[in-house]
């Protein structure tokens, strides 16, 4: 039996940052994966979108991009120009001159600090100081009745298809669900987005689901909220679509039905329960980020939460196998950002204001409307925004939302002020680079800064602490 400082089962980026993190610190590792090395992010997830959703744009500002080009494009950028599937060789690469050892096979922990790895029938048995489960996550399938009659996509056919279909419908308002409608959209396929909520992308900021709802509606998507879905009927629409009854009574069609309503976790054949975790408890596995789950044991990715992000995981990954090598370092959320793609862009980081007076903070916002400044008037901006949270007790930055053309580069400096606890009147006197979508940030600080010393100049005048000033006195 072979022995390692760590057994990591799962190569997305979250197992991969663990791995290079641990031959950094000299430890002894292996990884498994029974798919592709690197993950969805490179091949089904992050990457392909991304360069769909570029391609989708040029042809937006009238290039003449075809989608044979942008699909080209995509295939070259997921290693898989003229092969039916990924080539994920430069992953296996990168571990194996970092010093992992590299097995391509079904892993599954048989015991405490034993993995069993299965390739093809043939069993190895790996010993671990450490195991690290990073196995990512899967397309839910929503319960409706009939949807294994339709033509589903997941987020693989969606990122992967080399083919458009003739229409799309998208069951799902989240970031994949959006950005994905947008793609279709812009190269001419008939679109809906359904959404079962009130509102697209109902875990970001409200302002940024107003601002994905303008967007899609100024590509053309039909966007069907508040209705959920209860049946699937093959073939039932118009020229053959396939058709989904909803709640309200009215339905919505496509050719093509991309399921994009969350993501499922596939640990129930991991062995957990042979290190005593049931994992038919719901809480046996609490998705709080928290990442160690029992001696020796840690979870990183989407399956330990709290959010699904590639950074979060690579962030994570790091993270674990610092913690099993004694870093007295902790897992510290108040800084993540999120970012959604679409046209303009969307992110976020930390909490909004209501969030915010929910956890018992004496907040306030502070809000730019994109179109009224200086950068949104230069590129002809009809929507958007720019949005601070700002925390009276400390004077620092909790929260921040922005729907802009460059909001995910833009973002990262209220990040850093979250995660650093910069003092607002820190950030108020801060050059920003006119007229950059950062500049908007430099205003909405100095009014942020301005509204603190005003109420705090009030406070002590009503306490009597300073005198009144009468009108006309010198």
């Amino acid at each position: 039996m072979e022995s390692f400082d760590f057994v990591i089962i799962g190569a997305g980026p979250a197992g991969e940052a663990a791995a290079h993190k641990a031959r950094e610190r000299k430890a002894t590792v292996a990884i498994v994966d029974r798919d592709l090395f690197g993950g969805s992010c490179p091949y089904w997830g992050c990457i392909p979108s991304k360069s769909l959703l570029n391609g989708a744009a040029r042809r937006a500002c009238g290039d003449d991009y075809s989608w044979e080009r942008a699909s080209a494009r995509r295939d070259y950028m997921i290693n898989r120009e003229g092969i039916p599937y990924p080539d994920d060789g430069s992953h296996v690469r990168s571990l194996e001159s970092a010093g992992a050892t590299v097995l391509r096979g079904t892993g599954r922990i048989a015991g405490p600090g034993r993995v069993e790895v299965d390739q093809g029938g043939t069993l190895h048995e790996l010993h671990a100081r450490n195991i690290v489960i990073a196995v990512g996550s899967t397309t839910k399938i929503p319960p409706i009745e009939g949807i294994d009659k339709v033509n589903t996509w997941t987020n693989k056919d969606a990122t992967g298809t080399r083919d458009l279909p003739r229409s799309l419908l998208v069951l799902g308002g989240g970031p994949t669900g959006v950005e994905m409608a947008e793609v279709f959209a812009r190269f001419g396929v008939p679109t809906t987005v359904c959404q079962s909520g009130d509102r697209l992308l109902p875990t970001d900021h409200p302002r940024n689901s107003e601002a994905a709802l303008r967007a899609l509606q100024r590509d053309g998507v039909t966007v069907r909220l508040g209705g959920r879905a209860l049946r699937a009927r093959p073939k039932a629409g118009r020229d053959g679509a396939d058709l989904l009854e909803l709640d309200d009574g009215t339905t919505v069609e496509g050719h093509a039905v991309l399921l994009a309503v969350g993501r499922d976790f596939p640990v129930k054949d991991l062995g957990l329960e042979n290190v005593g975790i049931d994992v038919n408890d719901r809480n046996a596995l609490p998705r709080d980020g928290r990442l160690r789950i029992a001696d020796g044991l840690y979870i990183v990715g989407d399956v330990a939460g709290p959010e699904l992000h590639t950074h979060q995981g690579h962030y994570q990954g790091e993270l674990a196998i610092r913690m099993a090598l004694g870093d007295p370092v902790t897992p510290d959320y108040r800084a993540l950002p999120r970012a959604t793609y679409t046209d303009p862009e969307l992110s976020s980081v930390g909490v909004t204001l209501e969030q915010a007076q929910e956890r018992g903070l004496d907040a306030f916002e502070q809000v730019a409307h994109f179109p009224r400044t200086a950068k949104g008037y230069s590129v002809e901006a009809t929507f958007g925004h720019v949005t601070i949270v700002v925390d009276r007790a400390t004077h620092e930055l909790v929260g921040a939302a922005m729907a802009t053309p460059d909001a995910s580069a833009a973002i990262h400096e209220c990040v850093l002020a979250i995660k650093a606890r910069v003092p607002i009147e820190t950030l108020a006197d801060t050059i920003h680079a006119f007229p950059s979508t950062s500049r908007i940030f430099n205003g909405l600080f100095n009014a942020a800064a301005k509204q603190l010393a005003d109420e705090e100049m009030a406070d002590m005048r009503d306490a009597g602490h300073l005198p009144m000033v009468e009108a006309g006195s010198a």
